[in-house]
């Protein structure tokens, strides 16, 4: 979910990889703050390959592309930590994600789920495009709590606090 001039959106990550080295490909027009993110969420996948499930020779066998589609459009800020790292175990795990799942939070190296900024936009912004259950940090939950009736209706939100707490519902049967 994204925070933009016009209000919030969402913003689709597509991850692929390929025969290489274990380099790690950014693309989508990002800022300092998203690569940044990105890095993160690679390095905290790899460091819990055990944990998620995930052959760790894949991380020296190929190369990753993380690509943020949406034209030429800057997107920077730090809240996507959390679907990178979605998107990098939906990558290696091959379960994709609910397309009506939509999540928010940045991530630190260790998994913890940091607050973010402009919640109500991104909140209206994922409704608008059909969103049906989105995960926000813990610390937010005040925020969500004085959001108005209309916007909550027909939301599920579950609120985490660790990463693992999002890949219990994505990724466990």
């Amino acid at each position: 979910m994204a925070y933009t001039t016009v209000g919030g959106d969402i913003l689709p990550i597509e991850v692929t990889n390929y025969d290489g080295e274990g380099k790690l490909l950014l693309t989508g027009s990002l800022g300092n703050v998203m690569q940044e993110s990105a890095q993160i969420a690679l390095s905290y996948v790899k460091t819990n390959a055990k944990k998620f499930d995930i052959d760790e020779k894949e991380f020296l066998e190929k190369d990753i592309h993380i690509h943020v589609p949406d034209g030429a459009i800057k997107k920077d800020g730090p809240s996507a930590g959390i679907a990178l790292v979605s998107a990098l175990i939906s990558l290696f795990k091959d379960i994709p994600v609910d397309s009506s799942i939509s999540m928010t939070g940045e991530i630190t190296l260790s998994g913890k789920v940091l607050p973010i900024g402009g919640l109500r936009e991104k909140v209206i912004g994922a409704k608008r495009a059909g969103i049906k259950t989105i995960f926000v940090p813990k610390k937010n939950k005040n925020d969500i709590e004085e959001l108005d009736k209309e916007v909550k209706s027909d939301l599920k939100f579950i609120y985490i606090n660790d990463y693992y707490d999002i890949f219990g519902h994505l990724f466990r049967s």
